[in-house]
C-alpha cells in the first residue's frame, strides 16, 4: 500500500517516505536535514507537516475511495529539538466517524525521544466526481 499512496509535491521535498500505512496506524520518515530553521534546529513547521500527512493518510484510508480527507484542524505541541538525523511519525485514530476523522500523532527522534505531539481532525468529503452515498462507517 505504501508505494502506491499519493504524497504529494510538498511531502517529496520535504523527503517524507511512508513506511506503513493503514487506517489504525501510519508511519513515515522525514530528515532533519533540508528542514531546519534558521538555527540550524527542525522547523516546527516542518514537524507539523510530517504530522499532517500522516494522520490524513490514516484518515484517508478510513473514508475509503469514495471520500477525501481534508484537515480542518491541526495543533502541534513542539518538546525539544532535533538537529540531525531522521524523525519518524505515528498516526493514530482517536475517533473515526462518517464525517470526520481525528489522529494523535507522535514524532520520534532517532534516539526515540518524543520530538512532537498534534492531533488533525479531518473532514470526510465526497471524492471530486463523486456523489455522497456510501459513507464511511
Amino acid at each position: 500500500m505504501t508505494d502506491s499512496f499519493p504524497l504529494g509535491e510538498l511531502a517529496r521535498r520535504m523527503g517524507i517516505e511512508l513506511a506503513e500505512a493503514s487506517a489504525e496506524r501510519t508511519v513515515a520518515t522525514m530528515p532533519v536535514a533540508g528542514n531546519t530553521q534558521p538555527y540550524g534546529l527542525l522547523h516546527g513547521g516542518a514537524s507539523a507537516v510530517l504530522a499532517e500527512t500522516v494522520a490524513s493518510i490514516g484518515a484517508a484510508l478510513h473514508a475509503g475511495p469514495a471520500h477525501i480527507a481534508v484537515g480542518v484542524d491541526l495543533n502541534c505541541t513542539h518538546h525539544r529539538g532535533a538537529d540531525a538525523g531522521t524523525i519518524t511519525a505515528v498516526a493514530t485514530p482517536v475517533h473515526r466517524g462518517r464525517t470526520s476523522a481525528t489522529y494523535g500523532i507522535v514524532i520520534t527522534d532517532q534516539q526515540d525521544r518524543r520530538i512532537c505531539t498534534a492531533r488533525l481532525t479531518c473532514l470526510l468529503r465526497p471524492a471530486p466526481g463523486r456523489r455522497s452515498g456510501t459513507r464511511p462507517t
